[in-house]
């Protein structure tokens, strides 16, 4: 199946790996995530779009444990339902963006442990497309994960 984002202008691919698109405002400096074309602190016009860091910090976080009120899409009822993370990712740029966390064990996830950009499947639309979405994972799970391939190749 295609895999489209669930929306136009929240992230592209370079080099193979995800990557969030923010804005500059060329007057002040400011960085801004989503994209914006006018700063939202200085209000100036034309921001300039760029790629942000695919890791960060962790700033702060949380796990949902109960199905959110609408507009929430997945299951909504409390036997179907599996907590998730949620948090803020502090970039290099200096914005902070929240996000979904691959990680909901709160034994496995600490404020100012390093993070990095992912991609999830979010919801499959009705061409049979699969809807992604950014997520962020602990840098020491996916390491741990990528030790434990290596050494089933050997």
């Amino acid at each position: 199946m295609p895999e489209k984002p669930i929306a136009e202008g929240l992230y592209r691919i370079e080099d193979g790996a995800p990557r969030l698109i923010g804005s500059r405002c060329v007057e002040c400096g400011e960085v801004s995530f989503p994209s914006q074309d006018a700063c939202p602190s200085c209000t100036t016009r034309g921001a300039e779009e760029i790629p942000l860091s695919r890791r960060g910090t962790l700033w702060t976080w949380t796990v949902q444990h109960f199905p959110p009120p609408p507009p929430y899409i997945g299951p909504s009822d409390r036997e179907r339902f599996e907590p998730y993370g949620v948090g803020y990712v502090e970039l290099a740029e200096g914005v902070r963006v929240e996000g979904r966390l691959t990680e909901s064990d709160p034994a496995k996830l600490s404020i100012g442990m390093e993070m990095e950009l992912v991609l999830l499947p979010f919801i499959r639309d009705a061409e049979g497309n699969d809807r992604m979405t950014f997520a962020f994972r602990p840098v020491a799970a996916a390491r741990q994960r990528r030790e434990i391939l290596e050494e089933t190749r050997r």
